[in-house]
């Protein structure tokens, strides 16, 4: 997330069990989609340890804070690349590169593809990203000088991977999937550009656009389990819940105070397509204080918690890629 300056504390938060839909068949309503995505099997796809193994290696000292430009970026990069091949997610351009310069450095997001199963509503596509760069080495403190950037944003990264898994899996999206990784946020979201322009000018049929950013630790004393940046523009976050049947987002009043919707690569799709575009978070400006430091280490997040909010997210990102009709709107 670009920059801000804020302090916190890491609290625990309790789990519950998710629900999934099955993929609906043609012909079922709107309406009894929503309906039904809170009242079929139990979802226990994504695990703590998967997340937990991409945030350890992401925000690894070997990386050393993940810098555009940088060799430990690129490491970054191949492991991403190698997730998407073992998923069997495809590239969406030639490979997986979305190659850019960034302030004269070549630079790369990293773009994996599963196509949509109808034949018409798989030319509509959503957009689920995360950026997976931080910013590098810095001044030392207590002899530590990388900013490992664990929950910036390599919690975002592991999330994305983790929906890649299951869709690539389950292939029950009537829409098609974009899993996107950025490089250059830190340094003014300039990977998202990049891709957002990129896209505009092929002329993708964008339907709504997810980033994930900083979602490693339980925000503390909420009813619901991550909030939605920019909430009052669509009905993107209340369409999710309606999936869902219960409150899993809502607005967070300090989020809004901030302007965190322009702080991060939701915005750069938001900009140039004028489309349902917000980041989802847990950083709720009291629960970790390490942001843009070094101490952002891994050991820090919270596996259970995440594993429990992606397993919750998926049903309404599966039941948003099967509705018949476009229900997300941006609002009046």
């Amino acid at each position: 997330m670009k920059k801000i300056y804020l302090l916190g504390v890491i609290l625990i938060f309790a789990s519950c069990k998710t629900k999934v839909q099955e993929s609906p068949e043609n012909g079922t309503n709107d309406m009894d989609l929503a309906e039904n995505a809170s009242v079929s099997k139990t979802l226990d796809f994504v695990t703590s340890a998967e997340l937990k193994e991409t945030v350890f290696y992401l925000a690894s000292d070997e990386l050393r804070g993940r810098a555009t430009g940088s060799e430990g970026i690129e490491k970054a990069a191949v492991y991403i690349e190698d997730k998407f091949k073992s998923y069997h997610v495809a590239p969406y351009f030639e490979t997986y590169r979305d190659h850019y310069k960034a302030q004269g450095m070549d630079a790369t997001n990293v773009v994996g593809y599963i196509e949509g199963n109808d034949p018409e509503l798989k030319k509509e596509f959503i957009i689920l990203g995360a950026h997976y760069d931080h910013i590098g080495v810095v001044n030392a403190v207590d002899g530590d000088s990388i900013a490992n950037g664990a929950n910036d944003d390599a919690s975002g990264v592991a999330t994305v991977l983790a929906m890649a898994r299951y869709f690539a899996t389950n292939k029950n999206n009537k829409r098609s999937i974009l899993f996107t990784l950025y490089s250059g946020e830190e340094i003014g979201l300039m990977g998202s550009k990049h891709l957002a322009e990129r896209l505009k000018e092929e002329n993708i049929n964008l339907y709504t656009m997810i980033n994930f950013e900083m979602i490693g630790v339980p925000m503390v004393d909420k009813d619901y389990e991550a909030y939605f940046t920019g909430f009052d523009l669509s009905n993107m976050a209340t369409k999710m819940n309606d999936y869902v049947n219960y409150k899993l987002l809502d607005e967070l009043p300090k989020a809004k105070e901030f302007q965190l919707f322009y702080r991060s690569d939701n915005y750069s799709f938001f900009k140039v397509f004028n489309k349902p575009a917000h980041a989802i978070s847990t950083f709720d400006f009291t629960n970790f204080d390490h942001y843009h430091q070094v101490g952002d280490e891994a050991e820090l997040m919270d596996y259970e918690f995440m594993a429990d909010l992606v397993n919750k997210l998926i049903p309404a990102f599966e039941a948003m890629s099967n509705t018949t009709t476009q229900e997300i709107k941006m609002n009046e």
